[in-house]
């Protein structure tokens, strides 16, 4: 539906259907997204993804948000970096998770 991204993340809102392995689908998307990046020479040295990814489920009557919210990463960020919004994101939502899984913005 949109992606939209930063220098250190990317946001992408997708559809799926239930039998979606969401794993291997982020699996794909990195692998041939890391090939075609490297094979175009659109950074120098060898472009890889950080290890993970977070994924969230949203409704129906939030799409639009969502997509706004993609939309608009540069304005979001000057505010709050990406990993102290996710955090919040996790914290606000009773998401447990422990900050050596967290990606590092270096």
């Amino acid at each position: 539906m949109i992606i939209n991204g930063m220098p250190n993340h990317i946001h992408i809102l997708i559809g799926t259907k239930p039998n979606c392995n969401l794993s291997d689908l982020v699996r794909d998307i990195k692998a041939n997204s890391s090939k075609w990046i490297n094979e175009n020479k659109f950074v120098l040295g060898k472009f890889e993804w950080q290890t993970g990814f977070g994924a969230f489920t949203v409704s129906q009557s939030g799409i639009n948000k969502v997509i706004k919210y993609i939309k608009d990463q540069e304005e979001h960020h000057k505010i709050k970096s990406f990993k102290e919004e996710y955090i919040d994101f996790l914290k606000g939502y009773k998401i447990d998770f422990e900050d050596k899984y967290i990606f590092s913005e270096d």
